[in-house]
């Protein structure tokens, strides 16, 4: 049936030609590689069709880049046959008495996704496995990995494709790899392109923006020096900067040591243009996370080291404070791989993807609530935060403040934890809260980013509002703030507010990110989904990548940078 016969809205159908179902595969047969998967079954056409030439059909799952929940659904339930063809009713167009007995007959043959779809090399992969893993080919990280490198994360991701190609797509998503995305470092701003070129400004007194200089810039610079690497992740702190590769190298400049107090103290030497990390030349990186007192990197196997503060077992392990080589971490998470890391002042979390869903655990110092256990105890070993299976939210993302912390659910619920001084935590108040609790004034909204900082947090919708609460120093929410008889300003949030500036950008934010220290003043960058990048808060280094005049320290609105990063 037409769905404009029906009295339902039109759907708006993503480039496909207006033509059954079975037109499309048809067209779509020639161009599959028939001669290298062909059924070794006995059915025979007259019997099950779809058993009889079950290419068609892994053709057609992985064109409709179905996640792994509904791949692993598909095995599982009837029920869910039904729920995948009302799926393929929206994205195909289904008009004709031939679509419908298409899906009838994938209707009666669910037990056959159950089934090994006796494909070389493999002849035990169900459809929906061979599904995942031609899905997980598409994916960057994945196409470099060797056969044993890809049997090893399929152990270690609980030893199903689907359950690997979950781990990648979480990973894509909270980290924004092959992305462009932007650093609010403390004094110095990181600007990475979709083609991975990478952009720097700000506070340079110890090299950290990578020009072979010491000198400050209020203009985004490109980095010369790394001409022809692609770089997909960065990470900024208090004169210190890593940059990563689509290759998995890691590169850093500024502070020569990974593990040092960010104020007042500087390494040995300073390192004024990236050099590579050699310690790290055997482990392919996906991420680093810059924390006081030490450093952390996240392997694409999900696997998590750390670099200095390891004394008394702060992170795990007993090692020298100025120590240069990188340590596994230690305890409940060596066997289970970590899609996103997060670090703040003397902690670190980490979102992990276990067969029976995403999960948080937390390591380092407790003070004020932040490690998220019910109490402000030290923790030397990664350990579980569970509140989160008591709230029933799968997080999807992670952001660690420097004395706050902050989760975003697959459901668009937002939960915040840890010391609430200036209203940071979103609840109304100031009070510390030590475990994750959700953020009742934002149960209207569907959030898919969070962003912490120093007592500040934000919120990005999946319509791409922005929501700031918290301390609002240097102008860093966002609000214009009111200014009583003695010039002081009165910027503190402790509700979460609509930051209306932005929105009067009519551009949709994708990213935001925030300067995480409590020894400088912070600036914020909103990145929007056309490449537009909008800055605010101080910027008395150049750490805004725009031109302050008149004795000006900081900009309440946001502004444009200069810079395209599509």
């Amino acid at each position: 049936m037409d769905a404009t016969t029906s009295g339902t809205p039109t759907i708006q159908y993503h480039n496909i030609p207006d033509q059954p179902i079975t037109a499309i595969v048809v067209a779509n047969v020639p161009t599959f590689q028939r001669n290298q998967r062909h059924c070794y079954g006995d059915s025979s056409p007259g019997e099950f069709p779809l058993a009889a030439n079950p290419s068609i059909v892994l053709h057609v799952l992985t064109a409709c880049n179905l996640d792994p929940q509904d791949l692993a659904k598909l095995e599982a339930s009837l029920v869910f046959i039904e729920l995948l063809i009302m799926k393929l009713f929206i994205n195909f167009r289904i008009d004709n008495a031939a679509d419908l007995i298409f899906m009838c007959v994938l209707q009666a043959t669910c037990s056959f996704f159950r089934q090994p779809a006796k494909f070389s090399p493999d002849f035990e992969l169900s459809i929906s496995e061979l599904a995942a893993v031609d899905m997980c080919q598409k994916r960057a990280i994945f196409k470099p990995m060797t056969e044993e490198e890809r049997r090893e994360l399929k152990q270690r991701c609980g030893g199903s494709w689907k359950l690997v190609l979950r781990f990648l797509l979480a990973g894509e998503a909270c980290c924004r790899r092959e992305k462009s995305q932007a650093i609010a470092g403390p004094g110095h701003s990181i600007a990475v392109t979709s083609k991975g070129v990478v952009y720097s400004f700000g506070s340079n007194n110890n090299g950290q923006l990578g020009h072979g200089t010491t000198e400050e810039e209020w203009r985004p610079r490109p980095i010369r020096s790394l001409q022809g690497v692609r770089i997909i992740q960065a990470a900024a702190g208090a004169g210190r900067t890593m940059l990563i590769s689509d290759a998995g190298q890691v590169y850093a400049f500024g502070k020569d040591s990974f593990g040092e107090a960010e104020y007042g103290v500087q390494g040995a030497k300073l390192v004024t243009s990236p050099q590579l990390v050699e310690s790290l030349k055997n482990i392919f990186v996906v991420q680093a996370a810059i924390g006081n007192f030490f450093t952390a990197v996240l392997s694409r196997e999900g696997k998590v080291y750390t670099f200095s503060w390891g004394s008394d077992a702060k992170m795990g392990h007993h090692t020298d404070p100025n120590d240069l080589e990188p340590r596994p971490l230690l305890g409940a998470l060596e066997n289970i791989p970590v899609v996103q890391i997060a670090a703040g002042y003397c902690y670190l979390l980490a979102l992990a993807c276990q067969p029976s869903g995403m999960s948080v655990y937390s390591v380092g110092c407790g003070l004020g609530g932040k490690l998220g256990h019910g109490a402000r105890t030290d923790e030397k070993y990664p350990r579980l935060i569970e509140q989160f299976q008591l709230l029933n939210l799968q997080p999807v993302v992670v952001a660690a403040g420097a004395w706050h912390a902050a989760v975003v659910g697959r459901d668009g619920r937002v939960c915040t934890w840890g010391w609430g001084r200036y209203g940071c935590l979103g609840h109304g108040n100031e009070e510390c809260e030590s475990a994750p609790k959700v953020v009742e004034s934002l149960n209207n909204v569907k959030a898919i980013h969070v962003a912490t900082g120093d007592y500040t947090t934000f919120v990005v919708s999946d319509e791409g509002d922005v929501y700031s609460f918290g301390c609002g120093e240097s102008a860093s929410l966002g609000h214009n703030a009111a200014v009583d008889g003695q010039g002081n300003r009165h910027a503190n949030v402790l509700s979460p507010e609509l930051v209306t500036s932005l929105k009067q950008v009519n551009e949709r934010v994708v990213q935001i990110s925030l300067t995480n220290s409590i020894y400088w003043n912070a600036h914020t960058f909103a990145l929007t989904e056309s490449g537009k990048l909008f800055a605010f808060g101080a910027g008395d280094k150049g750490q805004l990548g725009i031109e302050l005049v008149n004795n000006q320290t900081e900009r309440v609105n946001p502004e444009r940078v200069e810079i395209d990063l599509c």
